[in-house]
């Protein structure tokens, strides 16, 4: 092999890779705006958490706020709806599960998994029923939680589906009190 078919060689490889170098860059500059548009607005990355000033919910009301274009149920329980969240049995339930983001997956729909606070008092939950996504009523139903009129599925004080087509709890979000009368969504 003489030096002019080695340098030729030399020469021919580094045209290969230079240029398989500047089409990666060519590809990479003409999809980049493809993958960056599906990031969310600025608009949307705004509503990502919000704070809601729960000082004026009495015990035995709800307050409904939208939160990633849904409805949010914050009810703060009365005594009665506490313990008759608690009197149920786990094997009542159709759904067993807590559907609750703050906690893991799989932990028991027990009342005391479902609610914001220890006490039982604070109740979050998204607003969509489980079954086609309506919005079911408050203060309603044969157990004194929620009622959606669309397919009758009847929730508990505690958000739990205990009769109709509704296959899971209404799911509970990522929520957290950040002082004694502001919860923290996301």
């Amino acid at each position: 092999m003489s030096q002019a078919d080695d340098t030729a060689g030399n020469r021919r490889d580094f045209l290969y890779y230079a240029t398989a170098g500047t089409g990666a860059v060519a590809v990479g500059a003409a999809v980049w705006p493809l993958v960056n548009q599906m990031n969310p607005s600025a608009d949307v990355q705004a509503l990502a958490s919000i704070r809601v000033d729960v000082s004026a919910v009495e015990p035995g009301t709800q307050l409904t706020v939208k939160w990633l274009g849904k409805p949010v149920f914050i009810r703060r329980r009365t005594e009665e709806e506490i313990a008759d969240g608690r009197a149920v049995d786990l094997s009542e339930l159709p759904d067993p599960n807590a559907e609750n983001a703050n906690l893991a997956d799989g932990t028991p729909a027990l009342d005391e998994n479902r609610t914001l606070d220890e006490a039982g008092e604070w109740l979050v939950m998204m607003g969509v029923c489980t079954h086609l996504g309506c919005v079911p009523l408050g203060d309603a139903g044969d157990f004194g939680g929620w009622f959606c009129p669309c397919h009758g599925s009847h929730y508990d004080t505690a958000g739990r589906i205990r009769r109709g087509p509704a296959p899971t709890n209404l799911p509970v979000p990522r929520a957290e009190f950040v002082d004694e009368t502001t919860i923290l969504l996301g």
